[in-house]
C-alpha cells in the first residue's frame, strides 16, 4: 500500500460525535509509552501526525486520522495511565470500551506490545476482553530495534504462549520498529487486504448495521 495522504480529522470523547462509520477503521491501543504515536507516524510517513510525548498517558481522546481518503487510523488512549485520577480513568475506560464494542466500521484492533518486556498482565487481560467481546485483533510488537533479534523473538514467543492461556489459538502478530520501519509493509498489507473486502454498514434510519 502506498500512503499518499494522512490527515487529522477529529478528537472526541463522545461516541455520538465520531465520523459516520462509512470507512474501515483500525484502532491502535496499548499501554502508555508503548510507542503508539511513533508507530502511527512511521506507518503514514507523516512526522508529527500523532503527537509523541515522554509523558505516559498523553493521548486522552479518540483521534481519527484519514488515510488515502479511504480508511481511518484511530488513535486510542493508552491503558494503565501513569498520572490521572481514578474517576477520569474509569470515564476513559468506559468510552474506549464502548467505542471498541459498538463501532460498526471497526475492522481490527491493533494491540501494541513492548517487545522488550515479559508478558504483562494488563496486556493479556485486555486481549482477553477483546476475545470475550468477539472483536478481531492482532498484536503489534514495538521497539524491536532496541534489542537484538533473538531477544525480540523470545519475547514474542513468551507473549504468544501466555495468550494461549486465554485462547485456543494466538492471533496474527507483527514485529515493528518506528526507527527502522521494520514491519511497515506487513502491517499496511494486512490493512489493505481487509479494506478490499469492506462493505459499509447500512443505515436503517436510526442506526448503522
Amino acid at each position: 500500500m502506498v500512503i499518499k495522504t494522512a490527515d487529522f480529522i477529529c478528537s472526541n470523547t463522545q461516541i455520538s460525535r465520531l465520523p459516520l462509520p462509512l470507512k474501515p477503521e483500525y484502532a491502535f491501543i496499548g499501554r502508555s509509552n508503548v510507542g503508539k504515536s511513533s508507530l502511527i507516524n512511521m506507518l503514514t510517513q507523516k512526522k508529527g501526525l500523532a503527537k509523541t510525548s515522554q509523558t505516559p498517558g498523553k493521548t486522552q481522546l479518540i483521534n481519527h486520522f484519514l488515510v488515502n481518503d479511504n480508511w481511518y487510523i484511530v488513535d486510542l488512549p493508552g491503558y494503565g495511565y501513569a498520572r490521572t485520577s481514578k474517576s477520569n480513568k474509569e470515564d476513559w475506560n468506559k468510552f474506549i470500551r464502548t467505542y471498541l464494542d459498538k463501532r460498526e466500521s471497526l475492522q481490527c484492533v491493533m494491540v501494541l506490545i513492548d517487545s522488550r518486556l515479559d508478558p504483562q498482565k494488563i496486556d493479556l487481560e485486555f486481549c482477553n476482553w477483546l476475545g470475550e467481546k468477539g472483536l478481531s485483533f492482532v498484536t503489534v510488537f514495538t521497539k524491536a530495534d532496541k534489542q537484538g533479534s533473538i531477544k525480540t523473538d523470545q519475547s514474542v514467543a513468551k507473549f504468544r504462549r501466555a495468550l494461549l492461556g486465554y485462547f485456543e489459538e494466538a492471533p496474527p502478530y507483527f514485529v515493528t520498529s518506528s526507527e527502522t520501519m521494520m514491519g511497515r509493509d506487513e502491517v499496511l498489507g494486512f490493512i489493505d487486504d481487509i479494506n478490499k473486502n469492506f462493505t459499509p454498514p447500512k443505515f436503517d434510519g436510526e442506526h448503522y448495521k
